[in-house]
């Protein structure tokens, strides 16, 4: 019997989306596709950068498609895929558009979980566009939740962590309780885990927006892995901030957040 199993990739709530399903098939052939989506402030260096490294580092030797999701004022990188890879283009209308960056990337992310990704693919991540691959990100990294363990946070005692504080908020978490604090550049798992996470960090945004409470989509997404305990943690080296310096724990970085993004 053919085996056949799919994976999506999504890259960024907030500023890049980029898709991919991954297809095992008879004789271990394999096909990866992805898409992206970003605002037009992302269109630039460190964008290219990142599907640069992509192309090199991200599930390697498999056949990818980059699918490119634009709005009309963005063009997309200038850029050759390998023989395996293809880029394809999308467009985004004005209907995506919302006032904060944060709902905005969610709401675009919710809409294509619940029209088509859920039914299409079996596997979807969602990381930052300022990331640099400099590792292979290979089949090791999937699981039912998959979270990242912050790069700073991770070193720290869990009662500096910044979790939300406020009783008030719908990201809420007391003190005392918590066993890490989670990094948002990257999420991922199975489709109906993604958009679970989405939908309630979604609520919970909302309802913070409502009591007009400032509360930030990392700090909702902590709460929500502390409510649902993920079954994957991806170590500091899968996104360590070049900010900071190596300590002796982390040998080898895999993927890097650019510096050159602000």
């Amino acid at each position: 019997m053919n085996s056949k199993k799919r994976m999506l990739l999504l890259i960024s709530f907030i500023l890049t989306l980029l898709m991919a399903q991954h297809y095992f098939r008879s004789g271990q052939e394999r096909e990866l596709q992805l898409s992206e989506w970003f605002k037009p402030r992302s269109a630039d260096g460190h964008l290219e950068r990142f599907l640069r490294s992509a192309i090199t580092h991200f599930m390697p030797g498999q056949r990818v498609v980059f699918y490119l999701i634009l709005d009309s004022f963005v063009d997309p990188p200038d850029m050759q895929p390998s023989p395996l890879q293809s880029f394809q283009i999308l467009m985004v209308g004005e209907r995506w558009w919302w006032p904060d960056l944060d709902l905005m990337g969610l709401q675009v992310l919710r809409e294509h979980l619940l029209g088509h990704i859920t039914d299409e693919v079996d596997f979807l991540f969602s990381t930052a566009s300022n990331l640099v691959f400099q590792g292979d990100f290979g089949l090791e990294t999937l699981g039912t939740s998959v979270a990242q363990l912050h790069a700073w946070w991770y070193f720290q005692n869990n009662q500096s962590f910044p979790y939300e504080r406020r009783p008030s908020s719908a990201a809420y978490i007391p003190f005392g309780q918590g066993d890490f604090y989670y990094g948002s550049a990257i999420v991922g798992g199975l489709p109906r885990q993604v958009l679970a996470l989405v939908q309630e960090c979604l609520q919970g945004m909302r309802q913070d927006l409502e009591s007009r409470l400032n509360s930030t989509y990392e700090k909702h997404l902590n709460k929500y892995f502390f409510l649902h305990r993920p079954s994957k943690l991806l170590s500091p080296e899968y996104g360590w901030d070049a900010k900071f310096n190596l300590p002796p724990q982390v040998l080898y970085v895999k993927v890097a957040q650019d510096p050159r993004v602000v």
